[in-house]
């Protein structure tokens, strides 16, 4: 089952996720493998990273570092069966299209949204974590509305290729899904 889970930012998304993936893993009897997305360019990020780590701690997770090229996550010694907790989307997109040499991709939304689906299609157990930033009301420049965009673009994406989509707002826990599915 891929889930798609989406919150305001630093609000338990990723701990929820971690029990969801945990559960699947559990379930299926196979690996757990936790995707972890952010390049770090400052303190925070870098606190942040460690506090993710801690709280995944005896929890199973084989780490795999992959901050672009999401689908290179599957290559080597990884099971696609395994139950995947990709942490997160948002990042993944900031990496892909505000690149480390500088430039900016503006093609990366498009590009990072075909990637996602097909590693959905191919893994058909990973739990895709985004933060909702659409609703401060503030119009940024040009390039921060178009990052906005291809994430819009990515989740609207995710949320219909997943069998079940989850928001986290304000400590509830809102689920998702599609009766068809």
């Amino acid at each position: 089952m891929n889930v798609f889970i989406s919150g305001g930012c630093k609000n338990g998304k990723s701990m929820y996720a971690q029990r969801i993936a945990k559960r699947m893993s559990q379930e299926e009897g196979v690996p757990l493998y936790y995707l972890a997305t952010m390049i770090p360019t400052d303190d925070e990020d870098r606190e942040r990273i460690t506090r993710h780590i801690g709280d995944r701690e005896g929890w199973g997770f084989e780490t795999i570092e992959q901050g672009i090229q999401i689908e290179k996550a599957l290559d080597g010694e990884v099971d696609a069966g395994g139950a995947f907790l990709l942490d997160s989307v948002t990042a993944l997109l900031s990496n892909e299209m505000f690149r480390q040499d500088g430039t900016i991709d503006l093609g990366a939304g498009e590009r990072v949204c075909k990637e996602l689906v097909r590693f959905a299609e191919k893994t058909g157990n990973t739990v895709f974590v985004s933060d909702y930033i659409y609703s401060d009301g503030r119009i940024f420049d040009s390039y921060t509305e178009s990052y906005r965009k291809a994430l819009a673009l990515i989740d609207r994406t995710l949320a219909k290729t997943c069998d079940k989509v989850i928001e986290v707002a304000f400590g509830h826990i809102y689920e998702y899904c599609e009766e068809d599915k």
